[in-house]
């Protein structure tokens, strides 16, 4: 038997480009739509900012709303696999809780590439209503069970005050809305860390939601 009998296959550079193109035009996709917003990313330059013809696009992606889509969804997996199951499964507290998810939602928005898409919502929803729909479908609703879980555990735990707050919990992130409009909007002349968002955000949740132990001070 010789060395080429029982060296392991390996996969065609060809092959292994073609794999990879479909992240290749999300990558480019999404840069495209940070830059320019949707309506005026074109698929044509979504094409060259990915190196390829723009008919090779539609081998993967049906149309710029197809394109919105898989963008959408590239970085939505990875953040609902990392949150999924942590509220049930969290052994500590609903402030422990708090403290742990928060991050990892700015992370999400500001590293992985969401507060793309929500400002293109923020911005552009009302004139395409089937991207505002998407988003809410697969982020909104999704979010909402999420943040309604952690407070359902909270009150359950004793640890959670019923309030106008638990009653409509979705209001609890909105403090992250108002970063990336912060940061799209005056950040260039009044810049503020986002860190310095999130620790406001974390602290104005906890004050909202946990019942006050006693003896503790009013602040």
């Amino acid at each position: 038997m010789t060395e080429s009998d029982t060296a392991p296959a390996t996969p065609p550079r060809r092959r292994r480009r073609k794999e990879a193109r479909p992240g290749e035009i999300i990558d480019a996709g999404l840069a495209e739509f940070a830059e320019n917003g949707f309506a005026a990313t074109r698929l044509e330059d979504v094409a060259k900012r990915a190196g390829i013809a723009k008919g090779t696009i539609y081998r993967y992606f049906a149309s710029k709303e197809d394109l919105f889509e898989a963008a959408l969804s590239s970085r939505l997996t990875p953040f609902f696999d990392d949150v999924s199951g942590m509220v049930d499964a969290f052994p500590g507290s609903t402030e422990d809780l708090v403290r742990a998810m928060l991050p990892r939602i700015y992370a999400a928005l500001f590293e992985g590439g969401l507060h793309v898409m929500m400002r293109i919502i923020i911005t552009e929803g009302g004139r395409f209503p089937a991207i505002a729909e998407l988003y809410h479908h697969r982020v909104i609703s999704r979010g909402r069970e999420m943040i309604s879980a952690l407070v359902a555990r909270g009150v359950r735990r004793g640890e959670v005050h019923e309030s106008a707050l638990t009653d409509l919990p979705m209001v609890i992130v909105a403090p992250a809305v108002m970063t990336i409009v912060w940061k799209m909007t005056f950040d260039r002349f009044d810049p503020v860390e986002t860190e310095r968002f999130l620790a406001a955000h974390v602290e104005l949740v906890l004050h909202g939601l946990l019942v006050k132990k006693p003896g503790a001070a009013a602040t």
